[in-house]
C-alpha cells in the first residue's frame, strides 16, 4: 500500500527521515558479518540481466519496523566486476516516483558520496539520522556511471521501480524517471537501530513467499500480512525480511541459488534476526529430478543445523497442496506427504506453521481450497496470503533458541 503524505507533513518528514550527515560507519560485508541494528526490508539476491552505463534505478520498498539511523546495503553478489555507484539517495516516496518534499537526502560509504563494490561483495551505507516510519515507502535512487557485466538484484518484486538515464538521484519530482520496472537492483537490505529487545524474522522461501498471484504494488504477500500483525502485537519481533525467490528450491540451484547455498547471504548475514521461517520444497518436490523426501528432509536439516548454530530459532512450515499444477501426479503428493509428516513430527524445528491444513481443500486434501487460489492451483491469492500470515503463532517468532517442534 502506498504511504501518501499531506504536502504540510513535507518538512516533518523531512526532520524524521534523514536529516543530515552522519559520522563514517560503513563496513563491507562478507558472507555473514551484518551491523548493529534489525532488518526493516530485504530481499533475496540474484542475476537479473546485464548492466548498463549511465543507469539510474529509484528502487520502492516497504518497511516493516520503525527505527533510527536506516541503512542500505547494495549487492554485487553476482558480479563479475566491480561496480561503482556515484550517488545515492533516499527519500520517502509520496505517489509514483514523486517523493515527499524534503525526506530526499544523501547517502554516504565511509563519508564519501562514492563507492566502489567488488565482485561478489556487499556494502553498507553509512547511518542517516532521524526516524524511518514503519509501514513506509522507501525510495531508494542509485546511480551507476559506467556499469557493465551481470546485475545483481530481485527479479520479480511485485512492486513498480522506476529507472532512467543520467543522474536524477538528488531529485524529489518524479518527471525524470518515466520508465517503469518490477525488478529491483542491487539493493537487497535496509536496517535500522529500533527499540532494545527488537528483533526480525526472515521468511525464506520460494515464488509463494515472493508474492507471485498476491496485487502487486499493494504489499500483499503472505510476509507482508505477518508484518501488519506483529505492529499490532504485543512481541519483540517487528522486523520481517522476505527472502523468497520465485521457483526456488531447497537443495538444488536452478531459479537462484538453492536455499542451502544462499542461507548464509540472504539470511543469516542480515541484522537482528531472531528467526528464520522456513517454507520452501514444493519447487524440488513437482520437479521430478530425483529429488527424494529423504532428499528434501537432509536439506531440511543442514538448514536448521545451520541456524542453530548461528543462535537463531527455526520454524518450519509445511508444503501446501498443489493438484491441478502441471507438474502433480500421485508420486510427487506421496513426497509431499512424507515430507510433511517430517516437518509436524520431527521435533527438528522450534516450532511448525501448518500451511498445508490452513490452504487445503476438505474435499481434496490434495487441491487447494478454491476461495485461496490464485488461480494456477499452486499459488495463493491475496486471501490465501493472509489466511497464510493469520496462522503464524507470533509467539513462536521469538523463541529463546533451540528446542523441541511442536505438532499443529
Amino acid at each position: 500500500m502506498t504511504a501518501r503524505f499531506p504536502a504540510s507533513l513535507g518538512l516533518v518528514a523531512g526532520m524524521l527521515l534523514f536529516a543530515c550527515a552522519c559520522q563514517s560507519t560503513s563496513t563491507r560485508t562478507g558472507a555473514i558479518d551484518a551491523p548493529a541494528g534489525v532488518i526493516t526490508w530485504g530481499s533475496s539476491a540474484d542475476r537479473v540481466g546485464d548492466a548498463t552505463a549511465d543507469r539510474g534505478y529509484r528502487l520502492v520498498v516497504h518497511t516493516s519496523v520503525a527505527g533510527q539511523g536506516a541503512r542500505i546495503r547494495l549487492s554485487n553478489a553476482f558480479g563479475d566486476r566491480p561496480v561503482t555507484f556515484d550517488s545515492v539517495y533516499a527519500g520517502l516516496r509520496k505517489k509514483g516516483a514523486e517523493l515527499v518534499r524534503g525526506s530526499n537526502r544523501r547517502l554516504t560509504f565511509d563519508g564519501a558520496r562514492s563507492v566502489t563494490v567488488p565482485a561478489g561483495e556487499t556494502v553498507l551505507s553509512d547511518p542517516l539520522p532521524g526516524s524511518l516510519p514503519a509501514a513506509s515507502d522507501l525510495a531508494v535512487s542509485i546511480h551507476t556511471p559506467d556499469a557493465a557485466g551481470p546485475v545483481t538484484g530481485h527479479w520479480m518484486a511485485m512492486q513498480t521501480s522506476y529507472a532512467g538515464s543520467g543522474d536524477h538521484t538528488a531529485e524529489e519530482s518524479g518527471a525524470s524517471w518515466a520508465e517503469t520496472t518490477g525488478s529491483w537492483f542491487y539493493l537487497d537490505a535496509v536496517s535500522v537501530r529500533a527499540s532494545p529487545g527488537t528483533g526480525a524474522v526472515v521468511a525464506l522461501g520460494d515464488s509463494i513467499t515472493d508474492g507471485w498471484q498476491s496485487t502487486a504494488d499493494m504489499n500483499r504477500r503472505w510476509p507482508d500480512y505477518l508484518a501488519r500483525r506483529l505492529q499490532r502485537a504485543d512481541t519483540g519481533i517487528k522486523g520481517v525480511a522476505n527472502e523468497g525467490i520465485a521457483g526456488n528450491k531447497v537443495v538444488a540451484d536452478g531459479a537462484g541459488q538453492s536455499a542451502l547455498n544462499r542461507l548464509d547471504r540472504d539470511v543469516l548475514s542480515q541484522p537482528g534476526v531472531r528467526t528464520v521461517f522456513l517454507f520452501e520444497g514444493v519447487n524440488d518436490i513437482k520437479a521430478h529430478t530425483g529429488v527424494t523426501a529423504e532428499d528434501l528432509i537432509g536439506g531440511y536439516q543442514e538448514l536448521v543445523e545451520r541456524a542453530h548454530a548461528a543462535g537463531k530459532c527455526v520454524v518450519g512450515a509445511t508444503v501446501g497442496p498443489f493438484k491441478g499444477w502441471s507438474e502433480w501426479d500421485q508420486d510427487a503428493e506421496a513426497v509431499r506427504q512424507e515430507v510433511n509428516t517430517f516437518i509436524r513430527t520431527s521435533g527438528e524445528f522450534d516450532a511448525v506453521t501448518d500451511f498445508d491444513r490452513i490452504l487445503r481443500s476438505p474435499y481434496d486434501p490434495a487441491r487447494m481450497l478454491p476461495v485461496f487460489d490464485g488461480g494456477d492451483h499452486i499459488h495463493p491469492n491475496d486471501k490465501g496470503m493472509q489466511a497464510m500470515a493469520d496462522a503464524v503463532d507470533l509467539k513462536s517468532l521469538d523463541c529463546a533458541g533451540p528446542g523441541p517442534g511442536t505438532e499443529p
